[in-house]
């Protein structure tokens, strides 16, 4: 009698799909390290030295004794985009998608780990605009979920972005519970001057937008 074959993960199912649809577009695969120094995982993404995310509360941080400079678990894949950024400034545009584990200092329940999948997203070129973030996006998820969606902005902060936004995203088509509702999908926005100008790209020349999704509510 044959044995049955393993089968991968349903995360792993979704983000090889979600690669797939970002490369029809142009999007290429990039990843960073999940161990991450203070420098990429908060400075280099304009987060303030006082935000509270950095607190112990809310991020694990490495004992000092134990690394060369401050380090933590990354508290989100954004980190990659700054990495990418510097390593490929000459080498425009720049589209990658970067899923990956990210880590929260917070007591877990049926709605929160400690531990979570995100996916992030950037585009960068001249003349980049909010037009071409909400194209990216509804064609995204008109693929992912196989029918027309819509989407919309409601402005929100980020340190990384300005202007910075909630995304919602309503399905058109189909059945099922969710078929014409609004429901909050992501944060996004135009990629942050400073971010930009730290990375070694003149934000005066270039222009991007970056969004990120946790892949676990898709």
């Amino acid at each position: 009698m044959q044995t049955p074959k393993g089968h991968q993960h349903p995360l792993t199912q979704m983000i090889a799909e979600i690669n797939s649809i970002f490369a029809e577009i142009g999007f290429v695969f990039a990843e960073g390290p999940e161990a991450e120094t203070e420098h990429y995982n908060f400075d280099r993404l304009n987060v303030p030295k006082d935000h509270p995310s950095r607190d112990m509360q809310d991020t694990f941080w490495f004992k000092a004794k134990d690394v060369r400079e401050p380090m933590v678990l990354r508290t989100h894949t954004s980190p990659v985009q700054a990495r990418y950024m510097e390593a490929h400034k000459d080498q425009l545009p720049i589209r990658i998608i970067a899923p990956g584990k990210v880590f929260r200092n917070e007591a877990t329940d049926a709605t929160h780990e400690a531990q979570f999948y995100q996916l992030e997203g950037l585009y960068v070129d001249t003349d980049v605009n909010l037009g071409h973030l909400k194209g990216t996006l509804e064609y995204f998820f008109s693929k992912f979920f196989n029918g027309k969606t819509e989407v919309r902005f409601r402005p929100s902060f980020f340190p990384f972005v300005e202007p910075g936004f909630e995304v919602d995203m309503k399905i058109l088509e189909g059945e099922g519970k969710l078929v014409g509702k609004w429901i909050e999908v992501m944060g996004a926005g135009m990629v942050h001057p400073n971010v930009l100008r730290d990375s070694g790209l003149d934000p005066e020349k270039y222009s991007g937008f970056a969004f990120g999704i946790g892949i676990d509510r898709l």
